[in-house]
């Protein structure tokens, strides 16, 4: 297996670079990159078929990045609900601790775009305060480890942070955030997973995006972490020109069954600033979701989460299955579209 740490050293990270594998506008890419870094690493890189197709959307910088459109750099408030730096109190009994800035290849979704890629946002300090506070709240029982990415700190790094948050008693549940199983998935080495399967209970949700993603690569990393009996999940996010179409979504979400990752979540894109021209309308994810159902397991079928602005939180859509409920009865539809009487 490829070592990963070179992989990553050899990541894209300029216009001139890239022209030199896919032809493209070097002055307007290079605008976007100004604000917004790009890093793609080269088996990423690989998976990019052709010219703006589904991987080069999510990972090629459009000028339609610096198009403000209305939205804003943090719409979730996460900065407003962060008691210490890097660190997300919105629910009672569970936090999003920022542990990395870097990722294998930088989104051009992602939800923090702001943060991704800023040198100095993640230091010992941060760390430290992010696990006192942790230690100081008993109410906090899942620790969710989110970044940038956090399997792109070094197999010591990880594991003393894991070690740490396992001595504190009421941390009954950590998960792990990361894309590498799709953007990196030579990062999944069998040292890594036989730390991370020393801190069960604990969980990792990915994301792919595409069918296109699932490579012979990524499905031997996520059969790595599962063997550990680790439960994977996938958080995919519904995005414009990439997956709004129901038999895409339909294809990845059964590849991601055969490789043992639970679809989980389809998430609506949120409002971020520079993501705009990805963003689908709800409608079209709710089509979808009424796409799915009946038509594949139900192990296959996610929920479909609108994470709400100001630190709403989430809240999961559904398509109108019931019509009517008058005299005893509930007027259905199936996802046949047929119309059912069901006596209550």
């Amino acid at each position: 297996m490829s070592n990963w740490k070179n992989i990553l050293a050899s990541s894209i990270h300029t216009a001139e670079e890239l022209n030199r594998h896919h032809p493209l506008d070097v002055h307007q890419v290079n605008r976007v990159i100004e604000r917004y870094p790009m890093r793609i690493n080269p088996y990423y890189l690989g998976l990019i078929q052709k010219w703006n197709d589904p991987v080069w959307k999510q990972a090629v910088p459009d000028p339609h990045e610096l198009d403000g459109g209305g939205l804003c750099d943090d719409p979730l408030s996460e900065n407003h609900q962060s008691p210490v730096p890097n660190l997300v109190h919105r629910y009672p009994d569970r936090v999003v601790f920022i542990v990395s800035n870097r990722c294998a290849v930088y989104c051009r979704h992602c939800m923090r775009k702001r943060y991704v890629g800023q040198p100095g946002n993640v230091t010992g300090e941060t760390i430290d305060r992010g696990i006192d506070y942790i230690r100081s709240r008993p109410e906090v029982r899942d620790v969710i480890l989110s970044g940038g990415d956090p399997l792109l700190l070094t197999d010591n790094t990880l594991e003393q942070l894991l070690r740490r948050l396992r001595a504190i008693s009421h941390v009954e549940i950590i998960r792990i955030h990361s894309r590498t199983p799709c953007t990196l998935p030579m990062r999944i080495t069998a040292p890594l997973v036989g730390i991370l399967r020393r801190f069960h209970p604990l969980y990792v949700n990915t994301q792919f995006n595409h069918p296109d993603e699932i490579s012979p690569e990524a499905a031997g990393a996520c059969g790595r972490l599962a063997d550990a009996g680790i439960p994977l999940g996938c958080q995919t996010v519904l995005l414009k020109g990439i997956n709004d179409d129901a038999a895409v979504m339909k294809r990845l979400m059964q590849r991601l069954l055969k490789i043992r990752v639970k679809p989980y979540y389809i998430h609506h894109a949120d409002p971020v600033e520079g993501t705009g021209h990805l963003r689908t309308s709800i409608q079209t994810g709710l089509d979808i979701m009424g796409a799915l159902r009946g038509h594949m397991s139900g192990p296959g079928v996610p929920q479909y989460m609108l994470d709400l602005p100001d630190g709403g939180g989430k809240i999961p859509l559904l398509p109108e299955y019931v019509r009517e409920v008058k005299k005893g009865l509930l007027i259905v539809r199936n996802f046949e579209g047929k119309i059912y009487k069901y006596r209550l």
